[in-house]
């Protein structure tokens, strides 16, 4: 069929991704070098963001680069369960169409719902890859919760333990009340306040203050003394079992060894000095002391024996053996009743602005509450190190380079991570313990068997125990693991790992994949994931997972905000590839969640950037956009009138492919092939200034564009090939090529030889042809890797009818 008179995107996409999948399958006889890679699983929450677009974009240019170089390309796509986001977007889904929670339904019931979800979004997310033009191998695709993963996950952590890194400990832990569950440190963002601020947060009606410090009053015991003392939590007054100073604060010498009154409870509790724990230049230099519920107080009170009384249940509701108006308090009304209750005492001193930093659950919003729980954790330590120094010792690549001292502050300061989570969608811990009531746990109730399997669980804790057990004996946990966790085997367990002994294709298949070639992800989540692959991987493996991690700036609005759905800024990818109604984002936008203010400010933005709405742009324009930003620094600040004009550049490719077509028929009929560079060397004499000249801009862009692909610099490649195709070819050959390729007849005068005219006016054409030929098809490969629906649609039509021809992915 004759090329469309107009690009259009809608109809140039459809079809490709199929036969790519097709096409595109490795000769089994053949060997060709391998090039292995993943792609970071997107969480089955719902729809892919820009950041999805901009990973997908690149991973999929330097795929193609490779593919187009002869490399067997094994490129793995995979969704993650995403534990506590995807746990809560079915809770609320729950609540809002049947109001129900998840302990209404049970465990059984709600992980059944969970997968229906998984099930339900998993397609769509494949599907919405596809229309950003990756070509995946959807054959070996994973899902971070499929039975395969799950017997890696749980082999690792029975490899773990055995080697005794992990562990079980009573530890104070950052517990989010919205989400009931424990978080790791680096789930927890820390939000500086310098002043008395006012908070709404998950749940509540009305606001609460922090960035305040409160000061009271203890009364020292059998004395007229009192000792003044600063908090930001009052309400954990309940849980003080000891006051600190300075031992060297010479303020308190003489109350070294007493005690203090409780205003509550009236007990005596013990004045200690402690010099970690106390700073004298800051407050009053006395300190109350709360180990339940306080990670530096916890320490304290290790080191001066003191009873950890906890007073805040995991709803954040305070409770214990207190006064009883506070039990079933929420923390917050708590806060402020006992500043009023200390006010009728007269012990209440003054309330002050206190720099302040808040810590606040990254997924909820909640503030966390620090609680005393037996958790598990793995020893990271020597992991860690070994990490570190694969980075130092030039073993692991990390670029950009300026992410490297992020990489060694982390590492070279890790606590053990806490892995267990108090949720019901994801990994169950394979540890086992006695059922309350069997023989034997009266001394065992916190004795656990860690093992892959109900079977190898009961085995071990028989031989442990020394008697007969049956299945329904034991119990295994009912936490599950931090999401990290599996996600962190990715590299070994995509690719069939822990399963090599049983399969010599499996074994093949790893042996040949891993380590990676390169780890393309996120800056944002250099810890999270990046360095929680290296630690694990290698421990399993001894080798690196990768040998370079390629991390990419994060995307957001072009005012440089985070895009983020209460602010009614995020950028959906289909929005700008299919195209959307100025109606239709405003009906998006107020079905959101965003608050009135950012509501009305959104519905400006919006009205004013796309009075319109968003004319469809297509793929290619959007991946050509992101690849065209990632010369900027560390993030992207995404402005959507820069896909439309990318859209503009691919509908002028187009139309230099359309224009030029038919002026090329007649290089077939020479036998003038531009896929065979003898040919075109013998018309190297019948060569204009503008042929040689336009050839050796080529020879230089094939150059420039395969350089910066090489090194990750892909903003460098498509500024060269855009220049090339628009500056270089479009506005100076074709143009300087017309009279040459149009045939027009120049003056001649009457002693020229007509013929020998017509032979060099024939040869000159036959010349510029192939010169044209050979740029445009050279330009459709080099935008391949960028834009590869539209430079598929238009190869196709200027390669040479030879049939054993192929695809350029």
């Amino acid at each position: 069929a004759p090329l469309a008179a107009s690009y259009d995107p809608t109809v140039v996409e459809q079809g490709w991704q199929q036969h790519w999948q097709q096409a595109l399958r490795p000769q089994l006889e053949s060997n060709p070098k391998v090039f292995s890679m993943i792609l970071p699983p997107p969480n089955v929450t719902g729809a892919l963001h820009l950041g999805h677009a901009l990973t997908i974009t690149i991973q999929d240019a330097i795929a193609r680069w490779h593919r187009m170089r002869g490399l067997d390309v094994r490129w793995l796509p995979g969704l993650d369960h995403a534990g506590i986001a995807t746990q809560s977007v079915v809770e609320r889904k729950l609540h809002k169409e049947r109001g129900l929670s998840r302990f209404d339904l049970g465990r059984e019931a709600f992980v059944d719902e969970v997968w229906h979800w998984n099930e339900q979004f998993g397609g769509k997310i494949m599907s919405q890859i596809d229309h950003l033009g990756a070509i995946v191998k959807k054959d070996q695709s994973y899902f971070t919760l499929d039975d395969k993963r799950s017997q890696a996950v749980a082999d690792a952590f029975v490899k773990l333990h055995e080697k005794g890194l992990v562990y079980r400990r009573r530890r104070m832990v950052n517990w989010c009340p919205t989400l009931q569950t424990a978080i790791s440190d680096i789930e927890v963002d820390s939000e500086q306040l310098e002043k008395a601020t006012k908070k709404m947060l998950p749940g509540r009606n009305r606001a609460v203050e922090f960035g305040v410090m409160h000061r009271f009053r203890y009364q020292v015991a059998d004395s007229e003394e009192f000792l003044d003392v600063d908090t930001t939590r009052p309400e954990t007054i309940f849980g003080d079992v000891a006051v600190a100073v300075h031992p060297e604060d010479s303020r308190y010498t003489m109350f070294h060894g007493k005690h203090v009154v409780h205003p509550f409870s009236h007990e005596r509790i013990p004045i200690v000095t402690d010099a970690v724990l106390v700073n004298m230049e800051l407050g009053t230099g006395v300190v109350k002391v709360t180990p339940a519920h306080d990670p530096k107080d916890f320490e304290c009170g290790r080191r001066h024996k003191l009873p950890e009384v906890e007073v805040i249940d995991k709803y954040g509701k305070l409770c214990g053996n207190i006064d009883q108006r506070f039990v079933g308090m929420d923390r917050f009304d708590a806060r402020q009743l006992v500043v009023e209750e200390l006010q009728e005492m007269s012990l209440y001193v003054e309330k002050l602005d206190h720099p302040t930093a808040l810590s606040i659950c990254s997924r909820s919003g909640d503030v966390i509450e620090p609680l005393l729980m037996p958790q598990w954790y793995v020893n990271c330590g020597d992991m860690a190190r070994r990490a570190a120094d694969n980075v130092r010792n030039g073993v692991m690549a990390i670029e950009p380079k300026s992410h490297a001292h992020t990489w060694f502050f982390f590492l070279d300061n890790i606590q053990d991570w806490c892995v267990s989570r108090q949720l019901w969608w994801g990994h169950r811990i394979p540890a086992y313990r006695l059922k309350p009531g069997t023989a034997g746990t009266a001394d065992a109730s916190d004795q656990w068997f860690v093992a892959a399997s109900l079977d190898e669980a009961r085995e071990k804790a028989e031989a442990e125990l020394g008697f007969k057990l049956q299945n329904d004996d034991l119990e295994q946990d009912v936490d599950v693991l931090d999401t990290w966790f599996s996600s962190g085997l990715l590299p070994l367990s995509a690719f069939g790992w822990p399963n090599m002994s049983c399969d010599d294709a499996v074994a093949k298949d790893l042996s040949s994949s891993y380590p990676l070639d390169v780890m393309e992800t996120g800056s944002d989540i250099l810890f999270f994931w990046v360095a929680r692959m290296a630690m694990l991987c290698e421990e399993f493996s001894g080798r690196v997972p990768f040998e370079k991690v390629l991390l990419h700036p994060m995307v957001r609005d072009k005012a440089g905000r985070k895009m983020s759905k209460s602010l009614g800024n995020v950028v959906d990818p289909l929005h700008v590839i299919n195209g959307i109604s100025l109606e239709q984002l405003l009906t998006d936008l107020q079905g959101g969640n965003v608050g009135p203010r950012e509501l009305k400010k959104a519905e400006k933005e919006l009205k004013k950037e796309f009075p319109k709405g968003i004319p469809t742009c297509g793929a290619d324009a959007l991946r050509f956009t992101l690849a065209s930003y990632l010369q900027q620094g560390r993030q992207i600040n995404m402005d959507v009138q820069r896909v439309v004009s990318y859209r503009h550049f691919c509908n002028k490719v187009w139309n230099a492919v359309r224009y030029a077509l038919p002026l090329l028929e007649t290089t077939k009929d020479a036998k003038v092939t531009a896929d065979n560079p003898a040919d075109l060397s013998l018309l190297r004499d019948d060569m204009t200034l503008a042929d040689r000249w336009i050839m050796s801009r080529l020879a230089a862009v094939v150059t420039e564009v395969n350089n910066g692909i090489a090194a990750n610099q892909l903003a460098a490649s498509v500024a060269a090939i855009q220049r090339f195709f628009v500056q270089e070819l479009c506005d100076v050959y074709i143009e300087f090529s017309k009279p040459v390729l149009y045939g027009n007849r120049l003056q001649t005068n009457e002693h020229e030889d007509a013929a020998a005219f017509e032979q060099d006016q024939f040869a000159r054409k036959r010349s510029a042809q192939a010169t044209l030929h050979r740029c445009l098809d050279y330009s459709m490969r080099l935008l391949h890797p960028f834009t590869p629906f539209v430079t598929e649609e238009l190869w196709q039509r200027i390669r040479d009818s030879d049939p054993l021809n192929t695809s350029p992915s």
